[in-house]
């Protein structure tokens, strides 16, 4: 037999004399043949380097024939043609026999032979050291991990999936933060959460100022309008709040900041998903919205994965809970998932929302596809598409107002009864 065997240093073709036929059919007691470098040998007639890893490895690992190897085969091999080729991968097998019309085989056995080759590599191999060894296998563990990634269609989509995931984290810890900050300073100034509403705005304007006897001095024009500024100014004098402690203060103002800085963070990150999204699902974009199409890509996996989806399943995508206990209990199943928060199904009438997203679903899918297999990146479908779920939504709308002041069907039929009397 010759013997096909890919390792670090690159693929060997061992010719592997056997002298009793028996003993490579009797599977389970062939590791015998190989507990020693020494028996290993006996079986060994003469080994081959075929070709460096760096640049062959690749092609073996999906299964190709690379130019060294069949020229390597046509030389050692084609002169022993009536003999049999054993390889561990029955894809590259395939290839050989296709190409070189040479008889290849792949069996339990060839497992158990490449198996003990292994075992014994640095006795079968001469002159390579065994340090030289470890380095080769830890540069071709880097080589292919570098290759895998390179060419990997869901490395792109990871951006996207890693940056909503933490945008969403990102949203729970500032809602903990200003929380905790509205009732920390509540306990000072509790007035201060009913006058100003928007949660920036009250950081801001508890850093800037501290304890709520310096309002009245301090100018805070720059945050907050004229005259929520007085309304402010004129609550501080008569505030029921409790007195705090100079430290007290200092950690709140402390906690102010963390919350400026994690909004900043957040605007960029959201600046950074609008991008990304437009450069990988143009369309998915246009038709759902960033965060809508970014959601539904982490829920999927990627973005690949999500095309494969039909799109009753991309309708219902991120409700599987309902879905499944809906099934159980023999009860009406959800009609929208994560495409609920979808603008163009928030614009419509509750009566209306389950044919709409219906009808979104079916074209967003068309569109997941589109970003995900055709090779143009311009949003021109997605832009389509869209208008012709806005135009059906308005014939829905208008449908309904028609119905609702009665047609002019029902206003002749109500005449004709009137004659009659």
């Amino acid at each position: 037999y010759h013997v096909v065997h890919k390792t670090s240093v690159g693929s060997h073709i061992f010719y592997m004399l056997v002298l009793n036929e028996k003993k490579l059919q009797e599977v389970d007691s062939l590791w015998k043949e190989f507990e020693t470098p020494e028996k290993a040998n006996k079986m060994k007639e003469t080994t081959s380097l075929v070709f460096s890893f760096s640049t062959a490895s690749t092609a073996l690992v999906e299964g190709k024939l690379s130019k060294n190897l069949k020229k390597i085969l046509k030389k050692i091999v084609a002169k022993d043609a009536h003999e049999q080729l054993a390889v561990a991968d029955a894809k590259l097998g395939g290839v050989i026999k296709d190409k070189l019309n040479l008889s290849c085989i792949h069996s339990p056995m060839v497992t158990e032979l490449m198996r003990g080759i292994r075992s014994q590599i640095e006795g079968l191999i001469t002159g390579l050291p065994s340090r030289e060894m470890a380095a080769m296998c830890l540069g071709l563990a880097h080589s292919l991990s570098r290759y895998k990634l390179k060419f990997s269609p869901d490395k792109v989509d990871t951006m996207i999936v890693q940056a909503i995931s933490l945008l969403d984290d990102l949203d729970k810890e500032l809602n903990n933060y200003i929380m905790r900050c509205r009732e920390w300073y509540g306990w000072h100034f509790p007035e201060l959460g009913k006058i100003i509403t928007d949660n920036l705005t009250y950081c801001k304007c508890v850093r800037k100022v501290g304890d709520r006897r310096n309002f009245a001095s301090s100018d805070v024009s720059d945050i907050l309008p004229e005259e929520i500024e007085e309304d402010v100014k004129a609550a501080a004098e008569i505030s029921m709040g409790t007195e705090v402690s100079e430290e007290d203060i200092n950690n709140i103002i402390h906690l102010c900041d963390q919350v400026i800085e994690i909004s900043e963070y957040r605007t960029q990150l959201y600046d950074y998903l609008k991008n990304r999204m437009m450069a990988i699902a143009p369309n998915l974009t246009v038709m759902v919205g960033e965060l809508v199409g970014a959601r539904l890509i982490a829920h999927a996996g990627s973005l690949l994965n999500l095309a494969k989806h039909p799109a009753s399943t991309v309708q219902i995508l991120g409700a599987e809970k309902a879905l499944f206990r809906a099934l159980k209990t023999k009860r009406d199943t959800p009609k929208f998932g994560l495409i609920y928060h979808a603008s163009l199904v928030g614009q419509t009438t509750a009566k209306n929302k389950g044919k709409i997203s219906r009808m979104l679903a079916a074209k967003t899918a068309l569109t997941i596809r589109y970003d995900a297999l055709g090779e143009d990146t311009s949003a021109e479908m997605g832009a389509e598409n869209r208008l012709k779920v806005e135009t059906r939504l308005r014939h829905l709308e208008e449908r309904g107002i028609r119905r609702i002041s009665g047609t002019g069907k029902a206003l002749a039929r109500t005449d004709k009864y009137q004659n009659k009397r």
